[in-house]
Parts: structure tokens; C-alpha cells; sequence
């Protein structure tokens, strides 16, 4: 896992070819879709912008699906903390026209509906697998849903 310095420079960068190719990035997350959160440290209160992979809703297309893996890291991610003590964000997606950035309402998806969210990006995208094993035992990675406010 990068250290907190060389993760910062990294979402920077993705966050920057994220906006400068209409959402898209290349690298390890080319062809992913990609969605810019912004949201507010809970602790800091400072903006923070985090760079996630995420999973369009099946039924419902103003929700999208993002997941506090942390590459499998023991701990959930801090933005994870972040986004469900506020309950709101905003995002940035890119479009077949460029990029769309609206409010959203946080809410974090459990039970059964969330096993079927996460197999279903494991199968799509088989790195999620690989998180899932690596916190077997020690966490259950969460699915947040993100809904146009």
C-alpha cells in the first residue's frame, strides 16, 4: 500500500487526466468507469477529492455504486469515514459529452443487496475479488451508493 504522501500524488494525477480527457484515465484503471468524489474531512474539515472506480446502479441511473476497498487494506479508507458521517458529496462523471458534477446523497448499502453489488464488480473487474480475499476475516468492504441529491 503506497504511503499517505505517494497516494496523495497519485489521486492528484488521476484527478488530473480524469478532467483533462472527459473522465477518463489510462494506466491500471483505463476503460474503468471513473468518478471524482468530493467531499469534506470529517476530522480536518478540509475538501478532499478522491478518484474511485464505480458501478452504475441496475435500476436506478442517477445511483451509482463505490467501494471503500482500499486495495485491501486492513481498515477502511478514511474518504469511507468521510462520506458517511456527512451523508452528502459531490461528484464529477465523465459523459459522452464531457463531465457532469452534481450533489449526492451518501447511503451505504448492506445485507444481500450489497453482496450482489460487490460480486457483481468482482466478476467485471476481478481485482475486487482479490481485495475481498485479503480482508476475509478482518472486514467486510463497503458499497456505498451515491444518489443525485
Amino acid at each position: 500500500m503506497p504511503d499517505r504522501d505517494d497516494l496523495g500524488d497519485m489521486n492528484a494525477r488521476i484527478t488530473d487526466e480524469f478532467r483533462a480527457h472527459d473522465g477518463r484515465v489510462g494506466g491500471p484503471f483505463e476503460g474503468a468507469p471513473m468518478v471524482l468524489v468530493h467531499h469534506v474531512g470529517r476530522r480536518s474539515g478540509e475538501p478532499r477529492i478522491n478518484p474511485m472506480v464505480y458501478r452504475p446502479d441496475a435500476d436506478d441511473p442517477d445511483t451509482i455504486h463505490v467501494f471503500a476497498s482500499a486495495a485491501g487494506a486492513p481498515r477502511n479508507p478514511a474518504w469511507y469515514h468521510n462520506l458517511v458521517a456527512a451523508g452528502r458529496a459531490s461528484v464529477e462523471v465523465g459523459t459522452a459529452s464531457g463531465i457532469d458534477s452534481y450533489d449526492v446523497e451518501v447511503s451505504e448499502v448492506t445485507g444481500s443487496r450489497r453482496d450482489a453489488i460487490y460480486d457483481a464488480q468482482a466478476q467485471d473487474m476481478p481485482g475486487f475479488a482479490g481485495y475481498a480475499e485479503k480482508t476475509k476475516g478482518i472486514r467486510t468492504i463497503p458499497v456505498l451508493a451515491l444518489t443525485r441529491a
